[in-house]
């Protein structure tokens, strides 16, 4: 069964880092493009980062852009998110998601383009 299971998150103060981990299985890893979505409460879900199945490129929300770095390691089937310089803001459950289909020449800043989706992390960032 196809899963994909963050880790890494928890309470940090301001300014201070996080590296939040996406393990999958049972998908083909290595052909999919992947993401980072935040939800905050009572918002609704937001991109946060992309990168396609190459590791070629990456795409970054405005907000985070200069802070957060999004990797893969298709040798572990892992996908990660380096946050640093957290801002309370940042505040949100992250989930990863796995694109729709294989080889995808894009990276897509839609909720819609993603089929697989994980569990989701708690951020906590305090002032």
């Amino acid at each position: 069964q196809a899963q994909l299971v963050e880790s890494g998150g928890g309470l940090v103060q301001a300014g201070g880092s996080l590296r939040l981990s996406c393990a999958a299985s049972g998908l083909t890893f290595s052909s999919l493009g992947m993401a980072w979505f935040r939800q905050a409460p009572g918002k609704e879900r937001e991109f946060v980062a992309g990168i396609n199945w190459r590791g070629s490129s990456r795409y970054y929300a405005d907000s985070v852009k200069g802070r957060f770095t999004i990797s893969r390691d298709n040798a572990k089937n892992t996908a990660y998110l380096q946050m640093n310089s957290l801002k309370p803001e940042d505040t949100a459950v992250y989930y990863c998601a796995a694109d729709r289909n294989r080889y995808s020449s894009g990276i897509y800043s839609s909720g819609d383009e993603y089929d697989r989706w994980g569990q989701g992390t708690q951020v906590t960032v305090s002032s």
